[in-house]
């Protein structure tokens, strides 16, 4: 199984240098006007042009919005996110292709304040490709596969996050970790009908897939592409991007989505090289609102059945909202920021909330990037219901980053950061956990070179 990853990763790899060499340029400003409002974007460097006319490039599930607004599932990003990918186009279809590799050392306590603290070498790790193709005047088909991974260069618990929770490894749950992703995270196909220049209908199914609930997966999100960690509100905010057996149907009009979904409630197993059983036994719904090309909005409500393995008996209502922006400074700066807040709603009273805002900004071949959490998490969550009892407790964690571009060829970077975290747990944890357990970590990133409209 190894072997064949190993070489299904090295053909895709020299099947896109195989058009690396021959990019369409372009050196003037482009404008690029959507139904949310215009924007200019000046080329940093020579590289792809997105065609125009009916050749032109557009968003996964509408023939009338830019690609730039493609999320994750069929979630929004706002239009004016800068995008880091590989592009290849014919006449009816684009092929693109993302991914992102971070080769990194990280220790969670590194001066050792509580007990929970760890260190490791590893390589969270996505890649994923997207075919467009228009079909007749006014249909267009996506196909969708993504894959990680992460079980082999992570190990079955994951890498250390301090106040991580969610899904199992040896039965176990995974505490102060963070999962492994399953190795096909996404395999999924979409249609949509144009009825007008304003209206669209679509309908996605997905194997594994994800539903119409939250908003854009981190992986997926601007504001945290420098950040190697998943959000410690994961599993409040985003964790049904990968679902095995989802179907969506939605409507666009104008700027505003609403879409309702079916989908498997539980979780992925940690047996992450196989396809779950699927039951559609949740659903979900969700509003999205893109007012102006910086701004992308959402609120969205999942019914979930069962989602966590240890504990087949509670259901989950998860209710989320959020706003990113992205916004495009002068000649080579960009900011992003994404403000997302979630609520696990477990019944009997237990009700967990959690907030994200975090920021990303851009200038030249630098980065400086930041994330701020609060999340109320169980005793029963962090394992500790016999030292604590039944409560919920608050934690707060800032981090900041900086991240170099350090060498661009054939479309891709390599690129340096450091993070340094500020852990500030409720008081009942600082006798486990330390009062303010600081963490560390330095990387080497491997991803597409920002690709130019």
């Amino acid at each position: 199984m190894k072997k064949k990853i190993v070489i299904v990763f090295i053909a895709m790899l020299v099947y896109r240098l195989s058009f690396a060499q021959h990019p369409l340029h372009h050196t003037m400003e482009d404008t690029i006007t959507s139904e949310a409002g215009t924007f200019k974007m000046k080329p940093l460097q020579k590289g792809h042009y997105m065609h125009t006319g009916n050749d032109m490039t557009s968003h996964a599930y509408s023939k009338n919005l830019p690609m730039s607004r493609n999320g994750s599932g069929t979630g929004w990003n706002p239009d004016a996110s800068p995008m880091y990918m590989w592009l290849k186009q014919t006449h009816k279809t684009d092929w693109m292709f993302h991914g992102n590799i971070f080769l990194r050392y990280t220790g969670t306590d590194i001066f050792n304040s509580g007990k929970k603290g760890s260190s490791k070498l590893s390589a969270p790790n996505w890649f994923m490709a997207m075919m467009n193709r228009r079909t007749g005047k006014s249909g267009l088909l996506n196909i969708t596969a993504m894959l990680s991974l992460d079980r082999l260069t992570e190990g079955g618990n994951g890498y250390p996050l301090l106040f991580q929770s969610g899904e199992t490894f040896n039965g176990k749950r995974l505490v102060d970790r963070q999962h492994p992703h399953d190795l096909f995270s996404a395999l999924s196909i979409g249609y949509t009908q144009m009825l007008g220049k304003d209206i669209d209908i679509f309908g996605y199914i997905g194997y594994p897939g994800e539903p119409a609930l939250g908003a854009p997966a981190f992986m997926h999100r601007v504001s945290s592409m420098n950040d190697p960690d998943a959000p410690l509100g994961h599993h409040w905010q985003d964790a049904t991007h990968i679902t095995f057996g989802v179907a969506t149907v939605g409507l666009r009009y104008r700027n505003f989505k609403l879409e309702g979904s079916s989908f498997t409630g539980r979780e992925p197993d940690e047996k992450r090289y196989d396809f779950d059983k699927s039951r559609f036994d949740s659903y979900s719904y969700r509003l999205s609102y893109n007012p102006s090309a910086s701004w992308a909005l959402q609120f969205s409500q999942g019914f979930i059945h069962a989602p966590e393995a240890l504990e087949p008996g509670i259901d989950v209502t998860r209710t989320t909202a959020s706003a990113l922006f992205s916004n495009k400074i002068g000649h080579d700066k960009h900011v992003s920021a994404s403000f997302i807040w979630g609520l696990n709603d477990k019944g009997k009273g237990h009700k967990e909330h959690s907030v994200l805002l975090e920021g990303n900004f851009r200038f030249g071949r630098n980065a400086l990037f930041s994330r701020y959490e609060f999340v109320q998490k169980s005793a029963e969550e962090l394992e500790l219901e016999d030292e604590l009892g039944h409560r919920a407790m608050n934690i707060h964690v800032v981090s900041a980053g900086y991240n170099r571009s350090l060498v661009q060829k054939w479309s891709t970077e390599l690129t340096a950061g450091v993070k340094v975290t500020v852990n500030l747990p409720s008081r009942e944890l600082t006798t486990i956990y330390g009062d303010h357990p600081v963490g560390f970590q330095v990387y080497l990133q491997i991803r597409p070179s920002l690709h130019q409209h």
